[in-house]
Formats: C-alpha cells, sequence, structure tokens
C-alpha cells in the first residue's frame, strides 16, 4: 500500500510539473508571437517608452538643479533682488498708458439670413479680431454687437464658447435702433454720398456686419435710408489710391477707427490697417507705395474658406489674447 501511495503522489507531482511546463511554453510562445507581430518601428518605440519611464526621476532631478542654478545667478547678479517681490516687480513689462473712449462702434449684426454658413464664419473671425484689437488699443471704443441670434451665434457658441466671457463689450440680440438713440446713429458704408472728416465721440458708429462678396450691393446704404438715421463713408479717397474695391471687412474698419483714435491721422490710419492686396498708394506722393503690411484672411472678399484651419487651433480669451489650443 505505501509503494502504491508513493507512485500516486510521484505520478501527481510529474503531472503538475508537464501542468507548468506547458504554461511556460505557451507563455513564451505568446510572447514570441507578439514580438513577431510588432513591427521594427514599433519595438524600436516601446524601447525608447521603456527609457523614457526608467529616466523619469533623473529629468526631475536635473530640472531641479537648474532651477537652483538659475536662482544663484540672480542672486550673484542683483543680491538686493534676492526677495521674491523685488523680482516680480524687476520683471513686469511697462504697460501703456490707456485712455477709453467715449465713441460707440457698432457691428449691426441683422443680415444673418443673407449668408451662407462659411461667410457666417468669417465674419465670426472679424468680431473676433475686433475684440481683441479693441482690448490692446490705446483708446478702446465702446464695442456693441446687436442683432446677435441665428447662425452667427451658433458658430461663436461652437467655435468660440468663451465669447459669453469677454468683458467691455455690450451684446444685444435687438436692433441696434432699440440701443441706441436715433439721433446719435451714423452708418458706415461706402456708398454714402457723404464722406467722414472726423469723429464725433458722442455718436455711435454702424459697422454692417455682412460678409457677402457683393451679392447685397449697397443693402447697408438702404437700410440706414429706411430708418432714417444719418450715413457716411470713410475719407477713403481722399488719403488712399486703391486697385480694388472700397468695400472693406468689418474688421478693418474697425481697426481703421481705433487707428486714427490714437494717431489722429486718417492717412497713418488706413496705411497701418490695409492690408497689401488692397494695393493702396498715398495720392499725394505720386504713386509711392509705403511699406507692406502683413496680408490676412479675415477681409470679405477673401476666397478660400478657412475657418476650420483658425479656429481649430486658436481661441480667444476673455482679456482679448489669441491662445493656440493644444
Amino acid at each position: 500500500m505505501a509503494d502504491d501511495s508513493v507512485k500516486a503522489e510521484a505520478s501527481a507531482q510529474q503531472q503538475n510539473d508537464n501542468g507548468d511546463n506547458e504554461k511556460t511554453v505557451s507563455s513564451n510562445g505568446e510572447a514570441a508571437s507578439e514580438n513577431q507581430t510588432l513591427s521594427k518601428r514599433q519595438r524600436k518605440r516601446l524601447l525608447k517608452q521603456q527609457k523614457w519611464e526608467e529616466e523619469r526621476e533623473l529629468r526631475k532631478q536635473r530640472r531641479k538643479e537648474r532651477k537652483q542654478q538659475r536662482r544663484l545667478q540672480r542672486q550673484n547678479h542683483h543680491p538686493q533682488e534676492e526677495e521674491g517681490g523685488d523680482t516680480q516687480n524687476a520683471r513686469k513689462r511697462p504697460r501703456r498708458e490707456v485712455t477709453p473712449s467715449t465713441l460707440r462702434l457698432v457691428v449691426d449684426c441683422s443680415f444673418d439670413n443673407l449668408m451662407l454658413i462659411k461667410d457666417v464664419r468669417k465674419l465670426h473671425k472679424q468680431i473676433q479680431r475686433c475684440y481683441a484689437e479693441n482690448r490692446r488699443a490705446v483708446h478702446p471704443v465702446q464695442f456693441y454687437l446687436t442683432s446677435l441670434g441665428g447662425q452667427l451665434k451658433q458658430s461663436m457658441d461652437e467655435k468660440d464658447k468663451g465669447w459669453v466671457n469677454w468683458k467691455d463689450i455690450t451684446i444685444k440680440t435687438e436692433h441696434y435702433s432699440e440701443v441706441v438713440a436715433k439721433e446719435d446713429l451714423v452708418y458706415l458704408t461706402s456708398d454714402s454720398p457723404n464722406v467722414l472728416e472726423e469723429l464725433d465721440q458722442k455718436k455711435a458708429y454702424v459697422i454692417g456686419g455682412l460678409v457677402d462678396h457683393n451679392h447685397h450691393k449697397g443693402i447697408t446704404f438702404e437700410r440706414a435710408k429706411e430708418l432714417g438715421i444719418n450715413h457716411a463713408q470713410l475719407p477713403l479717397s481722399s488719403f488712399v489710391k486703391m486697385n480694388s474695391r472700397k468695400v472693406l471687412a468689418v474688421n478693418h474698419v474697425f481697426e481703421i477707427i481705433l487707428a486714427y483714435l490714437e494717431k489722429s491721422s486718417w492717412q497713418e490710419a488706413f496705411f497701418t490697417v490695409l492690408p497689401q492686396r488692397k494695393g493702396a498708394v498715398a495720392v499725394d506722393k505720386d504713386g509711392t507705395t509705403l511699406p507692406e503690411k502683413e496680408e490676412d484672411d479675415s477681409d470679405s472678399d477673401s476666397d478660400p474658406d478657412t475657418p476650420e484651419h483658425t479656429e481649430k487651433n486658436q481661441t480667444l480669451s476673455p482679456n482679448g489674447q489669441l491662445q493656440t489650443k493644444s
């Protein structure tokens, strides 16, 4: 009986050993199979990732050492700035003195139903530019958006949700005629026979929020006449000769007015803002072209529809800064 018991135990042990060997062979086989399925590039990438993880602590230590070294260097060069507060004050950049203007600029967004969605997105980009430039201006204006709704609001909600936190701007769903007194309104339109010579700080100047590639010529002028409000065009022809039409994008008109408030010169304002493609030449300098200005794609007569590139990679912060998305 004892011999039978010993034989049974030996047999069980042998079966267990065989099972373990089979598992090991199976495991090694799976590992080998997995290695065979990985390409050379994938194996190289995996090894690189493993090395990166292994050296994590070493990199952390090196960063700490470099930080300490920079701190010592600053203290050696500026012993009096050893205190953190003094160092921060020394790093502050001088800010330009800002004097807000009482002049009101209104972007009329009541043309939503006349635009295709691609043009609505262009208008959205132009409004973003207006907001950013006004936040950086020496004499920021009182900025109004009126008749906001429809496709434009949908685009703003989808592409730039932070617009609800914009500062120093009045956004209304109502028409501008319900927001500003009629006698204070001046519609800026290139079809008006009246030429704007000076800006009245008490007035509210309306810019038509329309990107239509000339499909609705004269519509802003007609709207102004229907409402019985004053209208005028910028004195472009008096200072600039262009090889293209005089219709400017919303942001160009907005920026020209900001530049005029700062420089008190229409000619300087025009040549600061107008893009190179407009072919602008000073009329009193015998056709001599002023220094080129880098072209942007926000003009209303630009053909390519490229909102995805800008809007996917950039967003506007509440302080008016363009930020690149990660």
